[in-house]
This record gives C-alpha cells, structure tokens and sequence, in this order.
C-alpha cells in the first residue's frame, strides 16, 4: 500500500481568495495575498479600477521625488479619493520596505506601489510572504499590485497586465492584455466605459 505525500500529490492546492479586476468580467481575477504588476501607459488606472472593488482605505505608496502623482478631480471617477492614503518615501530602498510592511500588516485589502524601475526577485519574493502573513494575522488578506514602467517584467510576480489607452476606438476605450499568469494564458480584452450606464464593459480582442 502506498502513502501519497502531501507535498508530492497530483491534486490541486486549494484556491485562495481572489479579487476580480471588474466587476462585470469576474472570470478575471487576481489571488489576494500575493503581489501583482500592472504596467503601461494606463497602470493607474488599472489600479483604480481594482481598487474599485475592494473596501476601506487603499495605500498608495510613490516614491517623493516622481512627477506623476494622482489627481483626486481623474480619481474620482473610479473610486472616492477620501479612500486614499498617500504615502511618499524619501529614499528608493523605502518604496519597496513600505510596500512589504503594510503587507505584512494586513491592514487594508489593496496596496499598491507605484515603482520607477523593476523589484529585483528576491524583494517580491519578500512581498509574497508579507502578504501571507497579513493575510494569516490580519484584517485584510492584501493583494499588493506593482505599478511598473514600460513593459514591466518584474520577476517573481504573480500576474503580470498591461493597460494601455485604445481611445481611437471611442472617447473611454481600453486594451487590457494578461502578459503573464500562473494558472492562465495570455489574452488580450477591449474595455470601454458604457455611455449610459457608467460601467465596463469587457469583450475579447
């Protein structure tokens, strides 16, 4: 008689939580208590749009010195900014520190850091086990999301999007694509906001 190993089983591991990305595309979501990566020239606006459906306060962390930083007027549309919580470290080695600690913490259910360059392997590994810890001692089992430049590739991430804006294609159009997943393929969406009801609305490219 033979005693399969728990580690050696062909079964699958059980799913965690996940969160969806929209509201009306719930088949794309993304595992709470890991970390994700965004890039683009729409990340932010991804961010926003999984902020959307999330509760509480979200931390935003950006390093002090970038140009680019969240208008509450462009916020607004997705989110309410009084959900909001800025937070601008001095130094680069910060950023990242800041990001690992409110994981770890579990205090909120999404935190995002807004990156001028990619993490190396062994700091988002770092932001995986802070998220399980949070998630396993804290309110929120939190979902950290990248925000990275260009085509992104961040290693060691749990799923990589790219947001880009399509607006020829109407005044609220998106190219959302999965670049990278560990249980999905790649594919690309058309997002556009509806004119009558406000929503998204998702459909395959």
């Amino acid at each position: 008689m033979s005693v399969s190993h728990p580690l050696l089983s062909r079964r699958s591991a059980k799913a965690g939580p996940t969160l969806p990305l929209l509201a009306t595309a719930p088949e794309l979501h993304l595992a709470q208590a890991r970390v994700h990566e965004a890039c683009g020239l729409a990340r932010r606006t991804l961010a926003l749009w999984l902020a959307a459906q999330t509760q509480g306060p979200v931390m935003w962390i950006a390093p002090s010195w970038t140009q680019e930083q969240l208008h509450c007027d462009g916020v607004t549309a997705w989110i309410d900014p009084a959900r909001l919580i800025f937070i601008h470290p001095r130094r680069p080695d910060d950023v990242l520190w800041t990001m690992e600690e409110i994981l770890r913490s579990g205090a909120v259910a999404l935190a995002v850091a807004d990156l001028p360059g990619l993490p190396g392997l062994t700091q988002v590994r770092r932001m995986h086990l802070a998220a399980e810890t949070g998630a396993a001692e804290g309110q929120y089992a939190p979902l950290g999301l990248l925000l990275t430049p260009g085509a992104g590739g961040a290693a060691g991430v749990e799923t990589r999007w790219h947001l880009s804006p399509a607006h020829t294609k109407g005044p609220e159009t998106w190219r959302l694509e999965r670049l990278r997943a560990r249980t999905a393929p790649q594919q690309g969406w058309e997002v556009h906001r509806s004119k009558t009801t406000q929503a998204l609305q998702i459909k395959s490219a």
